[in-house]
């Protein structure tokens, strides 16, 4: 039997929670309920209760109730949380989360979630769903629902939104249970092939399918991350995790976007998780020609004299200037310099993107003399390594290079080990 956990504060939330246990168990699944409210009384019973998730989390409720400080104790819950949803799915008796919640409701359950394996379904109904949610699902596969209205009673709206959710959560709970699934949740990285990672967008997808196809042909699974702000966190959280064998990071715009205050930042920490974590890494200065903001409207004032193209309605592109391809450099640079694992550089000379190929409207070389030029003195008596390539980005002999200078150091690494 598939098992379904709900997780949530039942004081504030309680009736709604009864109602998707219903639904739940009408789907013909088993609810566990696990309660992480503090102040008010449960308005139903939970299988786990509230006092129990604290001690979860090494404390008392009591202590929490009494406790002046109210973020503090929603921290400690959702630790209890956390650590409740992990001691469930080594029993065997998870198959699924589902929570719903306002912000507060949404960051205790989201949290919990992001500690289980990618795999294990996690489904969070939220008020908070219609804007950025990078901060409640980070590197997870957590699936976001947006509650539309608030959860505050079971009404006209809520009730087919919470619904479709239980429904959902149900039919994935009964595939997540089945002993005939081909791809057990919590595996990732176990497989017969080692994974490798690869960072990639629109602009470097030529070279980045070159790079897959010869890394494939090696015996590599390459997983590939769309640099889109939440695309490089992913990547940085699971090479954190230890979950590859390697990292081709071939695109870096979203280090462009942090430093210039772009749309599409994954945020300072940025292409260092594999260093420290050790992991060999091949990195390409890709489509570091580019800032992308918003609609052109949105652009800031500053770099309106730019050469502007818009990308989609959505995103407009800015070329980056030689001063700001040389902090770039720098940046890079500093931060691949702490490496503890083999680090190598791969220099396209000829263009890091589409729109910076020759022909393209990005094309300046004199910028890209500045970032190479500051990459390879902020990397100098470093133990990276730097190799040029008199190609393209987009070049698929540069993309199989990168793929086979990875190949090389994972090579070397095992070999040393």
């Amino acid at each position: 039997m598939a098992n379904v956990v709900l997780v949530g504060t039942l004081d504030t939330k309680g009736v709604e929670y009864g109602w998707l246990r219903e639904r739940l168990l009408r789907a013909g699944v088993e609810v566990i309920l696990v309660d992480t409210g503090i102040m008010g009384e449960p308005r139903v019973p939970a299988d786990v209760p509230r006092e129990a998730v604290a001690r979860a989390a090494g404390t008392e409720l009591s202590e929490l109730r009494a406790a002046a400080d109210r973020g503090a104790a929603v921290t400690t819950m959702a630790r209890g949380a956390e650590a409740t949803l992990l001691r469930l799915h080594a029993e065997g008796r998870l198959h699924a989360v589902l929570a719903i919640g306002g912000s507060g409701g949404t960051s205790i359950a989201t949290r919990a979630m992001r500690s289980l394996p990618l795999g294990v379904p996690k489904v969070m109904v939220s008020s908070m769903a219609s804007g950025d949610v990078a901060k409640y699902v980070g590197s997870s596969d957590i699936t976001m629902m947006h509650s539309v209205v608030d959860i505050a009673g079971i009404n006209t709206v809520s009730a087919p939104v919470l619904a479709n959710a239980a429904d959902a959560v149900a039919g994935m709970a009964k595939g997540c249970a089945r002993a005939s699934r081909e791809i057990r949740p919590g595996r990732l990285g176990t497989g017969a092939r080692p994974l490798v990672a690869a960072s990639m967008a629109g602009v470097t997808t030529i070279g980045v399918d070159a790079a897959r196809e010869r890394l494939t042909e090696l015996g590599y699974e390459v997983l590939v991350f769309h640099v889109s702000g939440t695309g490089g966190r992913t990547l940085e959280g699971l090479a954190a995790q230890g979950v590859f064998v390697g990292v081709l990071d071939f695109t870096l715009c979203e280090i462009a976007d942090e430093l210039c205050g772009g749309l599409l930042s994954a945020g300072p920490d940025r292409l260092t998780a594999a260093g420290r974590a050790g992991i060999p890494q091949v990195v390409c200065p890709g489509a570091l020609d580019m800032v992308k903001f918003g609609p052109p409207e949105t652009v800031p004032e500053r770099v309106r004299h730019r050469h502007l193209l818009v990308h989609n309605p959505s995103v407009t592109v800015v070329r980056t200037t030689p001063a700001e391809c040389a902090e770039l450099g720098r940046l890079v640079a500093a931060k691949l310099r702490p490496a503890t694992g083999p680090t190598a550089v791969c220099i396209p000379k000829r263009g890091l993107s589409t729109l910076g190929a020759p022909d393209g409207p990005y094309h300046d070389p004199a910028a890209d003399r500045a970032l190479f030029s500051a990459l390879r003195e902020g990397l100098r008596g470093s133990a990276a390594q730097l190799y040029d390539y008199d190609t393209h980005i987009n070049d698929p002999a540069f993309g199989q290079a990168a793929a086979d200078r990875l190949h090389s150091l994972i090579r070397a690494e095992r070999a040393a080990a």
